[in-house]
């Protein structure tokens, strides 16, 4: 009898470690955020999202208007406001600059940054642009009704030209296009000053030079990360990806 009260008391002791340990905020796993940039949507995550729920993370990705960047933030921050534990936030492209203000946010424990815009305070998706060779994107832009979209060739040529022909037909057709002001939208103070930052850098990126992500990494003081993919790697190199966010979200 005494054995089995032993037993007993060491399994309730087992279970109530267990417990503890689950509802631990250092141990418990973040929530990762996903934040798309232009002309992308939040499917382009796909493939990480199933990945990371199949190993245990929550997991929300953003559907961005793109009408302004405080609207964006904004959208953001409510994804952050659903979550009552730690948050990794990851942008791809405009998504950069979305995180920079929204990773200001308390929960948030780390930035990743997919060949996206890591902008300074009171720089503009214009003006930080500058800091790099400029690309051939302005080209194939598209505006209608006062917001900018991508052509089709746009697509093809330097958006998502790594990506199979039938990849790239799905791209053009759920791109999320951005209000003509979008582009002079000027930064806050940058959330890469005080959180850990990742960034992965995209070397035949035809869309952001890559050698201005490279500065941005730099001036940011990012861990950084370069795979030779296109400018939307989450889709062409999705695996590569997938190991900085799992990397960035077992950091401690």
């Amino acid at each position: 009898m005494k054995t089995f009260k032993f037993y007993l008391l060491f399994l309730l002791a087992l279970m109530a470690n267990a417990a503890s340990f689950a509802q631990n905020p250092e141990t418990e796993k973040p929530t990762i955020i996903f934040v798309h940039g232009i002309w992308a949507d939040g499917s382009s995550f796909s493939y990480q999202i199933s990945a990371l729920q199949a190993k245990g993370y929550r997991v929300i990705s953003v559907q961005n208007p793109i009408t302004s960047l405080a609207d964006d933030v904004a959208a953001t921050q409510r994804a952050i406001d659903q979550v009552k534990g730690k948050v990794l936030l990851v942008g791809h492209s405009w998504g950069g600059f979305v995180i920079t203000q929204a990773g200001n946010d308390p929960k948030v424990v780390g930035l990743v940054y997919l060949a996206a815009y890591g902008p300074e305070l009171g720089e503009s998706l214009l003006a930080v642009s500058a800091n790099g060779p400029k690309t051939e994107l302005t080209k194939y832009l598209a505006p209608t009704n006062g917001f900018v979209y991508i052509s089709e060739e746009g697509v093809k040529s330097v958006f998502a030209n790594d990506l199979n022909p039938k990849q790239q037909v799905l791209v053009y057709a759920t791109q999320t296009p951005a209000f003509h002001t979008v582009f002079d939208d000027k930064s806050g103070s940058p959330a890469w000053k005080t959180k850990p930052s990742w960034y992965v850098v995209a070397k035949n990126d035809k869309t952001i030079a890559p050698d201005l992500e490279r500065f941005m990494a730099k001036r940011m003081k990012a861990k950084t990360t370069e795979i030779s993919s296109g400018h939307v790697l989450m889709i062409s190199n999705a695996k590569e990806v997938l190991n900085v966010i799992e990397e960035a979200a077992s950091t401690k």
